[in-house]
């Protein structure tokens, strides 16, 4: 692996998390798996003997029939892959050789010639049984899928246990994947026959059936099943079919994650069949099969564990008056190429290229958007939104500068995407009705592609011309064939006439995908960013990757754009009169000429007028990519390589140009002092708290704090008594989605940003925000433009989909972040492989990036996380409970661990508990800050699943739920002296952060360490604890004013009077700021729609 270990973890426990267990056939010796490494003992107990060591994840041992070896699951090569270890030797082997598989349970035949094992591809298709050779060979499936199989009918197989004499396995089954808030059955037992190939079902329990496990006298096994909310291990007699319990309850499954240990650890009958030993209550234990009773193995592990080296830094938060704007968008260049222009701040701007001063086009206060310059390069024309609706404008440009602007529609709407027509008489954008945008109910009527005269001179615009519904087809464009229009659409590269007639497809391009590591098998892409981050399914085997999302023709007509997530290519566009469909997961053997533009991604992509060009934004860089300089430089290349020219001096790959627009955006701090006297203050230093005390702030930071009476006022400062009320820090959410994103044209005040705030949220993380438009917004909350808590966020995942393919691609990938987006952190979304993972971290640590993870229902994956050093864990361990072992590794690693268990694994989300139990419709803050069909949505009707394919609901007794016993977990890793964060997911902007807060104190946490883990513990897991989470001098002025004591009883941190941010005073409720100015609340958009008219008095 490329990870070299720097840090040692000294691991001294009597407890254990998950053991996998086996017994040797002489019955002399147990070996189990803690922490990535594997040990023996003796049977009786005692001191463990660690057998394998080092940064790999070794798992799941299980003994040779003669004792003499041990087969297990390793990364050590940076992926999955079956292991035999000679216990005399101490001699690794390598059974499997995938790269970017997952292996899971491995067994021996009981002629020990064979290993049977669950394979699965690395988040792509579902484990199922195969069978290897222990000299080799690449195996054989043991499985195979039903011809034209329905999708979502995979299954998935693990667990295998052989009958004494070979010829049959028992296994347990599921069909499909994992779900979120699952009904039960889950799996069954089945069996296979080596013989005939038959296989039969041999359970149809509710609780269902896992990890059976046969006696080696073959007259029983052993399986874990489900009864009410726990798991214990039901015994079957073989030969009468009679069933009972053996022990209940033990450990509880993972039939609600992915498993990746299997559904439970493995177990072992002694070799007289008389016991079996398993691992529960973080204990191993021998269990009597006659029902005697159970008698526990003491163990002792004393051991270094090897660790990556540490992630963390510190981020300051700057008070200078003035900052870079953090992302251009919409860059398009003059047809001539003299001139840009592009959007900053959501204001259109032009500059003269390349050395020119941006200047604002227009004076209008909306929103805008998506310029497109005439074919003359006379003229502009943009969109615009506002919360009354957005126009279509266009204005005449003389030496870069507006001259009198128009709008061209004459009714506002939703315009999007305007393109002049190749002669310049006319505008064509989509346009679909302005109240559906407003309102959050999606558009309101049909999508229409229209066009609108381009010369008038009207003021008051035209009405424009329908050419046709656009039926999902989007970005209409022009290329030589000017009496055609070409669309981008589900089905690729499209066109039609100007009547909106004779569809003919062009291009479809696919692939792009690939499972982010360097030389193997299958994989794919956290609806809503969030809803898209849960519903993440493993693909179909032999996928062909996704779809392009856009596909544009060249002006010149013979050559397409296509982009794939963040990257785009250039794809050959063959005459041949059908649709041609071109793969490019490899441009260089893709069916037709293909080339990838982009190495770390990029927004925005255009083709210049001549066609000669590319362009696209990436942060606030403008990229330039010249097609003819590219190929030229290809094929110097690869002259000099068939020349032998020595590598030094060959010419170095084509480079396109990249030119940084540097625009300021003003900082938004206020210029007052104001003294809140008399309260009681928590100050999350330490566990300090005042009981009457005075806060001084001035512009926006504190300046003093102290007893009541004991600081000095400033002169001229503004006072408040706030006798009775209790001030905290303000809270932070370490794991929020504000989805504000509302496609190409943002919103002029996203109502989530109120919710947050209003609810006392004062800073958010989201990690994972699937777009870029939060830079944007990031910057309009700093400016003052809008009003909202603190925006911090680790921009779009890295997922496998970026098919990082060496060390050097981590680093090139990572500077997407450290130097355009200036996120600070990123999301490795399930990036690929431990390989590949450990790439990222690297390159991570040297670009002072603190990453974040995506949990994904997958043990094993957050283990290894925290093996290499990745500083923060997003959603639960899906284990419960969590012995010493993880639960103090977890703490020293000073990993944050964010469990959000408002969508918790492992069990029904913890937001359906509070929704049946409070009632979050009345709420009159929600009622105010929440769009209508949003709180209507989730808050009159729980179901199974949402109407709109959204997240999941259901009714489940109270029992059911796990999250009190997450929540147990995540503060037993509190004070063993770790780190936890409350993020709310997005779940219930604004109230879900309190349900999540609330649902963490479950666990145990007093009101303080609650307190303190909503503020200054997630602070620090964003490296900003220098400036935020706490009541000190010095530090950023975010407070709220509660009107009840949170620290009697947690649930009165929603009692918020008044929420500060940055040195400003909002009421709770309203959001009218009280300080330093006074001004009316925000203007709401979106707001609840209460019907006013009558339909007759019956009514």
């Amino acid at each position: 692996m490329p990870l070299e270990a720097t840090r040692s973890y000294a691991l001294d426990t009597r407890e254990g998390t998950w053991l996998s267990v086996d017994i040797s056939p002489d019955g002399k010796q147990i070996v189990f798996d803690m922490l990535g490494d594997l040990y023996t003992m003796p049977f009786a107990g005692g001191e463990a003997t660690r057998i394998t060591n080092g940064l790999a994840f070794d798992a799941q041992p299980r003994f040779s029939p003669d004792g003499k070896s041990v087969v297990f699951i390793s990364d050590r090569q940076g992926a999955d892959n079956v292991h035999t270890i000679d216990l005399a030797t101490n001699e690794i082997k390598e059974i499997t050789r995938g790269r970017t598989n997952v292996y899971l349970s491995p067994e021996y035949s009981p002629d020990g010639q064979y290993i049977v094992a669950s394979k699965g591809s690395f988040r792509g298709a579902l484990p199922t049984l195969w069978m290897y050779h222990v000299r080799g060979g690449s195996g054989v499936s043991l499985y195979t899928a039903p011809a034209n199989a329905a999708p979502g009918t995979a299954v998935q197989q693990a667990g295998a246990s052989f009958s004494p004499d070979g010829r049959y396995l028992w296994y347990t089954q599921r069909t499909g994947a994992w779900h979120y808030n699952a009904q039960f059955p889950q799996y069954q037992v089945w069996t296979y026959d080596r013989e005939t190939g038959e296989r039969e079902i041999q359970s149809t329990r509710y609780g269902s059936a896992v990890r059976p496990t046969v006696s080696p006298d073959g007259k029983w096994m052993v399986y874990g099943s489900r009864y009410e909310n726990k798991t214990g291990l039901r015994i079957r007699d073989l030969a009468s079919g009679d069933e009972r319990w053996l022990a209940y309850p033990t450990q509880r499954d993972e039939m609600e994650t992915r498993a990746p240990l299997d559904a439970l650890p493995g177990m072992s009958f002694t070799p007289d069949s008389k016991e079996i030993v398993a691992s529960y209550g973080k204990k191993l234990w021998r269990v009597a099969v006659d029902g005697s009773g159970q008698v526990e193995i003491p163990f002792h592990v004393k051991a270094d564990v090897a660790v990556g080296p540490e992630v963390s830094f510190t981020y300051p938060i700057s008070d200078s008056a003035q900052f870079t704007v953090r992302q251009i968008r919409d860059g398009v260049m003059s047809p001539d190429g003299k001139q840009l222009a592009f959007i900053s701040l959501d204001k259109l701007y032009v500059m003269d290229w390349p050395s020119g001063t941006p200047r604002r086009v227009s004076t209008l206060n909306d929103i805008e958007a998506e310029p497109a310059w005439s074919p003359d390069g006379r003229s502009l024309a943009w969109v615009t939104w506002a919360n009354n609706g957005g126009r279509l404008y266009k204005s005449a440009m003389v030496a870069g500068r507006a001259t009198r602007v128009l709008p061209v529609s004459a009714s506002t709407g939703t315009f999007r995407q305007p393109v002049w027509s190749p002669n310049g008489a006319r505008i064509l954008v989509l346009q679909s009705g302005a109240q559906g945008r407003r309102d959050q109910t999606g558009v309101t009527g049909t999508t229409q592609l229209m066009w609108f005269a381009a010369n008038s001179t009207s003021t008051n615009g035209d009405a424009g011309t329908l050419i046709a519904r656009a039926a999902g087809r989007s970005k209409p464009h022009f290329s030589r064939d000017t009496t055609r229009i070409y669309l981008s659409s589900n089905n690729g590269l499209v066109s039609i006439r100007w009547d909106g007639t004779d569809e003919q497809r062009h291009l479809r391009v696919v692939g792009g995908g690939g499972d982010g590591a360097a030389d193997d098998d299958h994989a794919h892409t956290d609806m809503t960013v969030a809803e898209l981050e849960l519903q993440r399914t493993p693909e179909e085997p032999n996928s062909p990757g996704p779809p392009a999302q856009l596909v544009m023709i060249s002006p010149n007509g013979d050559v397409a754009l296509a982009q794939i997530n963040q990257d785009f290519y250039t794809v050959t566009i063959p005459p041949r009169g059908t649709q041609a469909t071109v793969n490019i997961a490899d441009p260089n053997t893709a069916s037709f000429p293909a080339r990838k533009l982009t190495d770390i991604g990029g927004q925005f992509p255009a083709w210049s007028s001549d066609g000669k060009r590319l362009h696209w934004s990436i942060g606030n860089a403008f990229v330039s990519f010249d097609v003819d300089s590219a190929a030229a430089r290809d094929a110097a290349i690869a002259i000099a390589r068939r020349d032998s020219v020595p590598e030094a001096s060959r010419p170095r790959p084509y480079v396109p140009l990249e030119q940084r627009i540097v625009m300021q955006g003003t900082r938004d701090i206020p210029s007052a002092t104001v003294v809140l006297r008399n309260a009681k203050l928590v100050t999350m230093k330490g566990d300090e708290v005042i009981a009457r005390g005075d806060v001084v702030v001035k512009n926006n930071r504190i300046t003093a704090i102290g007893a009541a009476g004991t600081v000095t006022v400033p002169s001229g400062a503004t006072e408040m008594d706030l006798a009775g009320a209790t001030i905290i820090p303000g809270f932070v959410d370490t794991h929020a989605h504000l989805r504000a994103e509302r496609g190409s044209i943002h919103e002029s005040q996203p109502w989530a940003y109120l919710a947050n705030l209003a609810f006392g949220v004062t800073t958010t993380r989201d990690p994972q925000t699937a777009t870029t438009d939060v830079l944007t917004y990031q910057d309009l909350v700093e400016t003052g433009q809008i009003i909202g808590p603190r925006v911090y966020s680790t921009g779009p995942g890295i997922f496998s989909t970026d098919n990082i393919r060496d060390q050097e691609h981590a680093r090139s990938l990572l500077k997407r972040y450290s130097s355009y987006y200036d996120t600070k952190t990123i999301k490795m979304y399930v990036s690929g492989v431990r390989q590949v993972r450990q790439w990222i971290i690297t390159a991570a640590r040297e670009q002072q990036l603190m990453p974040t993870t995506e949990g994904s229902l997958d043990v094993k994956l957050n283990l290894t996380e925290t093996l290499d050093g990745y500083p923060g864990l997003e959603h639960s361990i899906g284990i419960v409970p969590l012995g010493a072992d993880i639960v103090n590794f977890l703490a020293w690693s000073k990993r944050t661990y964010t469990p959000t268990l408002l969508v918790n694994y492992g069990g029904p989300w913890a937001e359906n508990y509070f929704y049946t139990k409070e009632d979050p419709w009345a709420n009159p803050k929600l009622q105010r800050f929440t769009a209508y069909e949003e709180l209507a949505l989730k808050t009159r009707r729980r179901m199974a699943s949402m109407p709109n394919g959204g997240t999941a609901g259901g009714w489940f007794r109270d029992d059911e739920y796990i999250f009190p016993q997450l929540a147990t977990d995540a503060a037993g890793v509190l004070r063993a002296g770790g780190r936890i964060g409350v993020g709310s997911h997005g779940q219930l902007q604004g109230l879900g952060y309190h349900w999540e807060l609330w649902a963490m104190a479950t666990g145990g946490l007093t009101t303080l360490e609650a307190l303190r883990v909503s503020t200054i513990i997630g602070a620090t897991a964003i490296g900003l604890q220098n400036d935020l989470g706490s009541l000190e001098v010095g530090k950023l002025a975010d407070l709220l004013v509660l009107d009840r004591d949170p620290t009697t009883d947690i649930r009165n941190t929603n009692s918020i009077r008044y929420v500060m941010k940055n040195g400003r005073l909002y009421d709770g409720n309203t959001l009218a700021e009280q300080y330093p100015t006074k001004r009316t609340g925000p203007e709401v958009p979106n707001r609840p729609i209460t019907p006013n008219t009558k339909a007759g008095t019956g009514n």
